[in-house]
């Protein structure tokens, strides 16, 4: 079967699961929970081929540590599939309702998108948390992760296909790719997808943005900074600056450039640097940052580069502004936090930086739609419209508008027989 042929039973199937309840769904949910434990050991059987075959490929470690999914990891996804269960269905929520005229009712109601196309990188947690979003906002998806995970994607989109055929949902409602062929075809289908979703390198998302007519949420680069503001606690700082780096380096919401006021440099950076050490973290830095601790000196290119490595870069800045400018000239739009002392200086980097997501005095990793509750997220968006950060739910429906009448036309408006009230009401759609 091609892919044209799999677009168009998703985009059949996509009619009929925007109509199931939030029961309907949250049942399938949990069926996908279940069968996730009880066919664990063949999960982890086929991970483990697609773990050796890509050491054999000589994929780098960080990728390879996103790669594995043990136990442990299968666990956190089913907490992840058993909280998604608790939140609010977001389908059918009533954003505005009108009284255009008596018994006249313009209410504008959500929706699912329809039929999502997500491009994925090796993590197969990602796979799990991607179509269980899409199945409780009501949508479709056609999936393709990367080739190293191809065994655990297999193995994954059988369990939730078999376990959501079992509570009712649509058949064909989740297709998954394999090949590079099938994504340059689907990219031409507008006819039958709505969203693309690429989760990927800089040049991929490009590469996505260029050559489709379809709309395309997502982000290139996460090139996220922390700037270490003049009179901030240092302890602090360090906690957050180390977080930032190295909780998780392969990640799109890991720091890759730190920025320092020049008055706090001298008393922070060697403190830093003893951390970071430990960590096994390679700095670069400016002339500046030369001058107070020993690190190769950096780049144009660094304070545009995403390393997802033990690396980071390092600038003194004079003040405030200068860091906000380096941010909005080099960052990428993802995620960036300034620690201080001031919250007048907070205020302002929070107001100035042109992110998807700006912090106070916390780490960049919390740049997460699990942990901001939104029941994980199918990609980070840097866009400006319609969904922007991490997208989970919420960015998953679009809208509708629902108007009632009761043999209500225009022409009386028009020969202004009628007039509008275009009275705002406190109303629910009422079905």
């Amino acid at each position: 079967m091609g892919i044209e042929e799999f677009a168009r039973q998703v985009k059949e199937a996509s009619i009929k699961l925007a109509a199931m309840s939030a029961d309907q769904k949250n049942r399938a949910l949990a069926q996908i929970a279940r069968s996730l434990i009880d066919r664990e050991d063949e999960i982890i059987k086929a991970n483990r081929e697609d773990l050796i075959r890509s050491e054999r490929e000589n994929l780098p470690e960080p990728l390879l540590k996103r790669l594995k999914f043990d136990q442990p990891k299968i666990a956190d996804v089913v907490d992840g599939i058993n909280s998604l269960i608790e939140l609010e269905d977001p389908v059918g929520k009533t954003l505005l309702s009108t009284e255009l005229d008596e018994g006249l009712e313009l209410y504008k109601v959500t929706c699912p998108i329809g039929v999502i196309g997500v491009i994925f990188e090796s993590r197969p947690d990602a796979l799990v948390q991607i179509s269980t979003l899409c199945l409780k906002s009501g949508n479709c998806v056609l999936l393709k992760g990367g080739s190293e995970a191809m065994e655990t994607n297999r193995i994954l989109a059988d369990v939730i296909i078999k376990a959501t055929e079992e509570a009712g949902i649509p058949a064909n409602w989740l297709k998954l790719m394999e090949t590079r062929a099938e994504v340059s075809e689907m990219l031409k289908m507008d006819e039958y997808i709505d969203l693309i979703i690429p989760r990927g390198s800089n040049e991929f998302v490009r590469y996505i943005m260029d050559n489709s007519r379809i709309p395309v949420l997502g982000h290139a680069d996460g090139i996220c900074h922390c700037y270490v503001d003049e009179g901030a606690n240092p302890e602090m700082a360090a906690r957050i600056v180390v977080d930032s780096k190295t909780q998780y380096v392969a990640v799109c919401n890991a720091t890759e450039t730190l920025l320092v006021h020049e008055k706090a440099a001298p008393g922070f950076l060697p403190v830093l640097k003893d951390a970071l050490d430990k960590k096994q973290v390679a700095l670069t830095g400016c002339p500046k940052a030369q001058e107070i601790i020993a690190v190769a000196p950096a780049t144009e290119a660094d304070w545009g580069t995403e390393y997802l490595d033990y690396k980071l870069s390092v600038k003194v800045v004079s003040d405030l502004d200068e860091a906000v400018n380096h941010i909005n000239t080099y960052g990428s739009g993802h995620t960036d936090s300034i620690i201080t002392g001031s919250k007048d200086n907070a205020a302002r980097f929070m107001a100035l930086v042109d992110s998807g997501n700006v912090f106070w005095n916390c780490s960049t990793r919390f740049s997460d739609g699990f942990r901001y509750g939104f029941g994980a997220e199918v990609g980070i968006s840097t866009n400006k419209i319609h969904a922007r950060g991490p997208v989970g739910l919420e960015g998953l429906v679009i809208y509708k508008y629902k108007v009632i009448g009761n043999g209500h036309i225009v022409a009386e408006y028009s020969n202004r027989v009628k007039t509008f009230k275009h009275k705002k009401m406190e109303k629910d759609f009422p079905f």
